[in-house]
């Protein structure tokens, strides 16, 4: 079999066939063509070929040979995606349960059942993969387990190659049926691909804010999360050493630092963790973040919840972290830091949709560990649950472009 020895997406019509032996398998198709649209059969092989998010089409985004990064000279042209998921198997940065390494996989297990009965998102009456976005699963991103510091530059610089790759959606039509071109927001005066991340723990976040503002400046942060992750290096960790002071705990404290967060349009949701005492708090104000408790849905409810963060952010770039642990562990037991009495995944879930509209430029789910789960794998099916939520958003709102006549 030969090995392919520059980047490029697996293609051949749905009648192909490669051969192992005298055993004939499908090879994965260049469209999502096997994924059903309105009417077509449904339920049919979602056990076969390589297991992608939502059998999503394999980008081979790195080097199949080496594990390392191409130089953007290297993929082929014509190899354009608007939505590129991607695995950072990263956990070293973890203060308590370790596992989340295995995240990206668990993630794309649980997702194998999202098109089962079709793709049509009900709720957001948008069906993502038949659409005009052309989505793959990049694969994940070459990460050291040995050293910190390299991982953290290996992260910045995989997605940084993926973010300044050429989108394929290009152009718009305006109201007034005016092609439009002129990309929102960026610095780099193109449209930008959306990468959504497998995470890893919480401390990939900073390395793709740095990647992010390469493309767009300072971005506004939704952040799902029962934790701050604020927190002062010196109380977080005691900051033992500059290495030890990135973790999953400190890397916001570190992007707000960077300039790398719209000081003051940020929001957190779901927060319900214990604190060294309200010092803390005053420490997240500083850097940009408005506050929704968990407990606060019990007075307000998803509504009031939605309408909290879309008051923080609207008008801006936004990027959308969420932590798995911001639900209850019931609901989501295999993590690295559970903290009870977090929201349900249908709570959840109706907020995400509530951010309907939004100018999402980028994502993340983050700190599933498959190790701690059941065998029902229930958290690696509620994660692939959101982050199906979150790209039928994408979706529905189209290409990041300028569309005033």
């Amino acid at each position: 079999m030969r090995i392919r020895t520059t980047p490029t997406f697996v293609s051949a019509a749905p009648e192909a066939f490669a051969c192992v032996g005298s055993v004939p398998f499908p090879l994965q198709a260049a469209e999502p063509l096997l994924i059903p649209g309105d009417g077509e059969p449904t339920a049919d092989s979602i056990f076969s070929g390589v297991t992608t998010f939502a059998h999503l089409p394999f980008g081979a985004c790195f080097s199949p040979l080496t594990g390392s990064i191409p130089d953007t000279d290297l993929v082929k042209p014509g190899n354009t995606f608007d939505i590129a998921f991607v695995g950072t198997p990263f956990d070293t940065g973890t203060s308590f349960r370790p596992g989340a390494r295995f995240g990206p996989n668990g993630i794309r297990q649980g997702s194998r059942r999202l098109t089962l009965y079709g793709g049509y998102n009900v709720a957001l009456d948008v069906n993502p993969f038949k659409d005009w976005a052309r989505i793959v699963d990049c694969g994940d991103v070459p990460v050291t387990p040995y050293d910190n510091n390299m991982a953290i530059e290996q992260m910045t610089k995989g997605h940084k190659k993926l973010l300044h790759t050429a989108a394929k959606a290009t152009t718009i039509k305006g109201p007034s049926g005016k092609t439009h071109t002129k990309p929102l927001y960026t610095k780099t005066g193109k449209v930008h691909p959306r990468i959504i991340t497998l995470g890893g723990d919480h401390t990939i976040v900073l390395p793709i804010l740095r990647s992010i503002n390469s493309a767009y400046g300072p971005v506004s942060v939704i952040h799902f999360d029962s934790h701050l992750d604020t927190w002062q290096p010196s109380v977080f960790g005691a900051g033992r050493s500059k290495t030890a002071s990135i973790n999953h705990g400190t890397y916001f404290w570190h992007a707000a630092r960077e300039g790398l967060i719209r000081n003051g349009s940020s929001v957190h949701a779901g927060i319900r963790t214990t604190l060294s005492g309200p010092s803390d708090y005053r420490v997240d104000k500083e850097a940009g973040f408005q506050l929704n408790e968990a407990r606060l849905i019990d007075q307000i409810g998803t509504q009031g919840i939605i309408d909290n963060i879309r008051k923080a952010v609207e008008g801006n770039p936004v990027y959308l972290s969420i932590d798995i642990d911001v639900l209850d562990p019931s609901a989501a037991p295999a993590t690295g830091t559970p903290e009870t009495g977090g929201w349900s995944s249908r709570e959840l879930r109706t907020i995400i949709r509530g951010l309907e509209g939004l100018d999402i430029v980028g994502a993340d789910l983050v700190e599933v560990s498959p190790p701690y789960d059941n065998q029902a794998e229930v958290t690696q099916q509620v994660a692939a649950d959101v982050l199906y939520e979150v790209m039928s958003l994408m979706v529905k709102r189209g290409p990041l472009i300028d569309v005033s006549d």
